[in-house]
């Protein structure tokens, strides 16, 4: 849906450029939501920016539907450009126009018919759980509520490509999560391809289905989110996810205890159902190790459950050996720590 080919965009003249992407590829699939994550100044907004030629690249190829947007004159770009939504940050609303007339602008502009405005508009405000605020401007609703109207505006060409420029970073964590279920609604009911941009590895796990890295204007590592979430390659990718939930200070205190020799500690992955079941502790009583629990976390990857374990093992280590085979076995990830 969505190929980005050697895209690069710098900044600057002569002896002062600045590259913001350098030489990036990347791939999204159409019906997929598919996230960005990176620090401040990685190049995320720039990025997202040159998907619809908001920003140019320097060099590179931008394809969107099989089309180059790339290679367009103005008027066909303009074109291309309804079959893609944005929402911002900061909303981007017109002040002095109330909910209706924000959600009726794109129609406004495209000239169509006011019979036509009306019922896309209702049918979005609906969408969005925002019936009885279409008279209201935007100083009258709250940031989430802005959100929604960013939202309904930005579906209302029927686009089939929605890009999201850190859509939730301004908003509270509650209101957050409801944002993000609208858009994983939003993706399910219409199979829109979503790409959103953040720095909160909470937005990636909460609905994205892959995930890429992105520092200092390249992609350093993607995949599905629960690969990349859960066995982490690049320093960059390891630091959003210890971000995330940082007991760092804890489990350092918990792995400087005086242990006897015969031990070790290891990280055990469940996924999917697994999570739920006693494997641990029926493999342990087949083995005769001793275990105890470190650190140790359960949620969801989108709709995947997962958990993971930081234990110390106690006993003879070939019986340590066997129990950590045996949980590999059964299709646990297994690390050794320490």
């Amino acid at each position: 849906m969505i190929e980005l080919r050697h895209l690069t965009k710098s900044y600057g003249k002569g002896t002062h450029i600045t590259t913001a992407l350098n030489e990036l590829d990347l791939s999204v699939e159409k019906g997929e939501i598919f996230g960005v994550i990176g620090h401040s100044g990685a190049g995320k907004s720039t990025l997202i920016r040159c998907i619809n030629l908001l920003e140019r690249p320097t060099s590179g190829e931008v394809w969107v539907d099989g089309v180059n947007l790339t290679a367009l004159n103005t008027k066909a770009l303009q074109t291309e450009r309804r079959k893609i939504g944005m929402i911002f940050q900061h909303f981007n609303l017109l002040s002095s126009a109330t909910v209706y007339d924000n959600i009726a602008f794109p129609l406004r502009l495209i000239h169509t018919s006011k019979s036509s405005i009306e019922k896309k508009v209702n049918e979005l405000l609906a969408l969005v759980g925002l019936q009885d605020h279409s008279d209201k401007y935007p100083a009258q609703l709250s940031g989430g509520q802005k959100q929604r109207v960013g939202i309904a505006r930005a579906l209302a060409s029927e686009p089939e490509v929605l890009l999201c420029d850190e859509a939730t970073s301004a908003l509270d964590p509650q209101t957050t999560d409801s944002i993000l279920k609208l858009l994983l609604d939003i993706n399910k009911r219409f199979n829109l391809t979503i790409v959103l941009i953040t720095h909160e590895m909470h937005v990636i796990q909460s609905i994205c289905d892959r995930v890429a890295v992105i520092h200092q204007g390249g992609i350093v590592e993607q995949g599905a989110v629960t690969d990349v979430f859960l066995k982490p390659k690049h320093v960059v990718t390891r630091d959003f996810i210890r971000g995330e939930s940082d007991n760092s200070e804890l489990f350092k205190q918990a792995m400087s205890g005086d242990y006897p020799l015969k031990s070790q500690v290891l990280k055990i992955t469940y996924l999917g159902g697994k999570t739920y079941e006693s494997i641990l502790s029926k493999t342990v009583r087949e083995t005769g190790v001793d275990f105890a629990i470190l650190q140790g976390t359960i949620s969801t990857i989108k709709d995947t459950p997962y958990g993971q374990l930081v234990v110390r093992f106690e006993g003879d280590p070939e019986d340590i050996v066997v129990t950590k085979d045996r949980l590999i076995q059964q299709g646990l990830e297994v690390e050794v720590m320490g």
